[in-house]
C-alpha cells in the first residue's frame, strides 16, 4: 500500500471538487479550495477521523467497499478509480453494481449552451437524467418528470412518444443497449425491475430481445411528427460520456432547412 501517494491523491482530488456542484453553500469562507474533509467523509458515509487519517498517510489499508465509496464521493473517472485501488494495494477493483443515474454538472451545463439543439442525457437503462427546454418541446412536456424512461415510452406507451420514421429502428437500439446494461450491471435492482416490466408488458420487446441485436451509437436521420409544429426532419447524433456509461443525444436540423426554421421558432417559445 502506497500510503503517501494515496494520501496525496485523495487531497488533490478533494481540492479539485467545487462545493456548488454538490449543492453546498459557497458564501461561507473556506481556507482551501475544494470540499472540506468532513464533507467528503459525509458523502462517503464514513467517519471524519477515518478519512482524515487516510489523507495524513496514517490510516489502515481501506477495504474495497471503502474505496468504492471514496471513488463515488470524489466523483472519480474509471481510470482514477482504478488508480485509487492500485494505490491502496488492491489490483482489481470490483465491477460497478449499477447504472449511474445522475448527470455530471459539466454535462448538464453543456445542454444549456445549445439553444437551437434539442439535447437529452440518458443513462445505461435509457432513463432520462438531463434535458434542455427544446428537447422537452420536441419530446413532450412530461419529459423528465418522475422516472421518465425512453424504453418504457417506446414499448409501454408511457408518456407522449411522437410519431417517428425511426420508431422500429429505435426499438432495436433500445434493446441492444439494455442487453449491454444487463451484462454490465447484473446486480442492479432498478434495471432488473425495468427488464421484467418490459418483458411482461410488451410482446414486441420480448421478440426483439431474443434476436440479440447489436448497435453502436452514432448518427441517424429521422422524421418526427410534432403535434403543433408539424413534420420535422431531424439529425440525431450521440456523444458518449464513458465514465458514467451515459449518452448525450443531440437533435438538430440541416442549416437553412424548413425544419431548422421550425426548431428556431420552437426554441424562442420555451
Amino acid at each position: 500500500m502506497a500510503r503517501q501517494e494515496l494520501a496525496r491523491f485523495l487531497r488533490d482530488r478533494r481540492s479539485a471538487l467545487r462545493p456548488h456542484e454538490f449543492g453546498l453553500p459557497t458564501n461561507a469562507p473556506r481556507r482551501t479550495a475544494g470540499l472540506r474533509r468532513e464533507e467528503v467523509a459525509e458523502l462517503a458515509h464514513m467517519s471524519v477521523d477515518y478519512y482524515a487519517r487516510l489523507e495524513q498517510a496514517r490510516g489502515p489499508r481501506p477495504s474495497p467497499r471503502i474505496l468504492d465509496a471514496l471513488a463515488q464521493a470524489l466523483r472519480l473517472t474509471p481510470a482514477e478509480r482504478s488508480h485509487l485501488f492500485r494505490l491502496a494495494g488492491t489490483s482489481a477493483p470490483p465491477p460497478a453494481t449499477g447504472a449511474v443515474r445522475r448527470v455530471r454538472p459539466h454535462v448538464a451545463r453543456m445542454l444549456e449552451r445549445l439553444p437551437e439543439t434539442g439535447a437529452i442525457v440518458t443513462d445505461a437503462a435509457y432513463g432520462v437524467v438531463a434535458w434542455n427546454p427544446l428537447a422537452r418541446a420536441l419530446l413532450g412536456g412530461d419529459l423528465g418528470r418522475g422516472t421518465t424512461n425512453l424504453a418504457r415510452r417506446r414499448f409501454l406507451g408511457e408518456g407522449r412518444m411522437p410519431e417517428s420514421s425511426s420508431a422500429e429502428e429505435f426499438g432495436y437500439i433500445v434493446v441492444a443497449r439494455l442487453r449491454r446494461a444487463a451484462d454490465r450491471y447484473p446486480h442492479d435492482p432498478q434495471l432488473a425491475a425495468l427488464l421484467a416490466e418490459l418483458h411482461v408488458g410488451s410482446e414486441e420487446f420480448g421478440h426483439i430481445w431474443e434476436t440479440r441485436p447489436v448497435h453502436a451509437p452514432g448518427h441517424r436521420t429521422k422524421t418526427l411528427d410534432h403535434p403543433t409544429a408539424g413534420s420535422l426532419r431531424l439529425n440525431c447524433d450521440v456523444l458518449l460520456v464513458p465514465e458514467d456509461d451515459q449518452e448525450v443525444v443531440l437533435m438538430t436540423a440541416d442549416p437553412g432547412s424548413p425544419s431548422a426554421r421550425t426548431l428556431r421558432r420552437l426554441a424562442s417559445t420555451v
